[in-house]
């Protein structure tokens, strides 16, 4: 009998071991970690196949254990991948292995990677299918030019893109399977490849986004990049931090203020802000300065005085943070030019398992330098309410108008704040008045022949003569000035 409880645990232990020998770049460590998760993946694995009473090849069994269905190419690609591992030579049957994974088990992998990897999710990744270069826009404004129709508005066009390198740089994946794996079908080694790739790839793919130097690796969020920047033996030079000890809205607003500017001068808009984080100071340093307590009593989390995300992830250091936006992130990503899973004689762990490799191809930059900042948070405070005590201002004192209209009749004199005394005359059966005060604290109330009327709605005039009186009472509620309007219908 399997116990899950314990399997499921053995995974998230493994998958914090594979992280730390990620971020302390110890290959031994992480290849021990990944054959203790994929030891205790194959036993989850096997033990929901157990429990499925026969039923393993049903669809909606399958489905309810999170076991894709295959297309035809991948089912095909997957029985004959398995009929070469369970060869007596497996190393040379993978080699005349004539089918290559379908690029939709990959796009599968990604699919789980940005569903369960907030960094990732939000990172442009591309599919560059052996290309070696593309063009990027690196304008942060539309691309278009008011003018007369001349070479100038092409080459404004043209100086928003440039070429960059997408070579990408080899992800390696071990994949240990045991013989009892290769009878669940090819349904179970499509989940069981799937998983593995996307916890190695999620490891290697967080760090070197995060903090790769480009020496064979992704340019990291935190290395500077652009030009004039000096790059050494392929290594870009790693960012400055700047000390942040509160996420006020003078402080928020300051660093956002830096990444509003393109690398052509030009301002864009900053949205999709992003703030990556060492996972133990989120609880530290990041969830104290940004959880208040609500008029209710109730707290609540990351409360920024402008829209982003905080992600927590291994990547980074103690008191380091980094805040960018993330869509500047560009991440080229493929398949290995074969697309083969290949026999590895590498490792061996136990006696009824074989080892395998499979290799994808990755690489990634920030699209500009202003585009993420790294933060020194060592000195970040917890939130707190500041109250300042400020004299209340003196209310006001002015009751004047500052218009005064009857509809389409004539004010005789004309309007004047300081006039309070008008006549007009008129052959309509009503009129708008409308009486703006000149100051908004005020109050304005009118009066048609002592009858209420409302501000800015239409009066109905008797024969002969009307009376129009606008009281205006100032914000201090005690002065007054009332403007007389003396209407004759005829």
């Amino acid at each position: 009998m399997y116990n899950m409880e314990l399997i499921k645990q053995r995974i998230t232990d493994a998958r914090a071991a594979m992280q730390e020998a990620t971020k302390s770049n110890d290959s031994e460590a992480f290849a021990k970690a990944q054959q203790d998760m994929m030891q205790a993946l194959m036993e989850q694995m096997l033990a929901e196949r157990e429990a499925d009473d026969g039923q393993a090849q049903d669809r909606q069994v399958l489905a309810q254990r999170g076991v894709r269905q295959l297309t035809g190419a991948e089912r095909t690609y997957y029985q004959k991948v398995m009929e070469a591992m369970r060869s007596d030579n497996p190393k040379q049957a993978l080699t005349d292995l004539d089918v290559v994974m379908p690029t939709t088990v990959i796009d599968s992998v990604f699919e789980d990677l940005e569903h369960n990897h907030p960094l990732l999710s939000r990172i442009d990744f591309q599919g560059t299918n052996g290309l070696i270069e593309m063009i990027m826009n690196t304008d942060t404004t539309e691309l278009a030019t008011w003018g007369p129709l001349c070479g100038d508005i092409t080459k404004e066009l043209n100086s928003g893109f440039k070429k960059i390198s997408t070579t990408l740089y080899k992800l390696s994946a071990f994949i240990p399977v045991c013989k009892a794996m290769l009878d669940l079908g090819p349904e179970w080694l499509d989940r069981y490849v799937r998983t593995i790739l996307a916890e190695a790839l999620a490891c290697g793919l967080e760090n070197g986004i995060i903090n790769g130097d480009g020496a064979e690796q992704p340019i990291g969020m935190i290395r500077q990049v652009g030009d004039g920047v000096s790059v050494t033996n392929g290594k870009y030079p790693e960012k400055a931090a700047v000390k942040v000890t509160n996420f006020s809205p003078e402080t928020v607003g300051n660093l956002l203020s830096i990444m509003s500017m393109g690398p052509n001068g030009k301002s864009r808009t900053v949205n999709g802000v992003i703030l990556l984080v060492n996972g133990q100071d989120y609880y530290q340093k990041v969830m104290p300065a940004t959880t208040l307590m609500a008029p209710d009593g109730s707290y609540r989390n990351d409360v920024m005085p402008y829209p982003m995300t905080v992600i927590p992830t291994f990547a980074l250091p103690r008191s380091k943070a980094v805040m960018g936006i993330a869509s500047k992130y560009f991440a080229p990503v493929g398949m290995a030019r074969t697309g083969r899973i290949e026999y590895s004689d590498e490792y061996h762990f136990l006696e009824d398992e074989r080892v395998y490799l499979i290799k994808l191809y990755a690489n990634g930059m920030p699209k500009d330098n202003n585009a993420f900042l790294v933060l020194d948070i060592s000195g970040l405070q917890p939130a707190t309410w500041k109250v300042t005590q400020v004299t209340a201002p003196t209310k006001s004192t002015d009751a004047t108008l500052s218009s005064l209209s009857l509809g389409s009749a004539t004010l005789s004199p004309a309007f004047s704040a300081a006039t309070t005394t008008y006549t007009a005359s008129t052959t309509n059966a009503t009129n708008v008045i409308n009486a703006v005060p000149t100051d908004a604290s005020a109050k304005v109330e009118v009066t048609v022949n002592s009858a209420a009327v409302d501000n800015g709605s239409a009066a109905t005039w008797q024969t002969g003569s009307n009376t129009v009186a606008v009281k205006v009472t100032a914000e201090d509620g005690t002065t007054t000035k009332t403007y007389t309007v003396t209407v004759t219908k005829s």
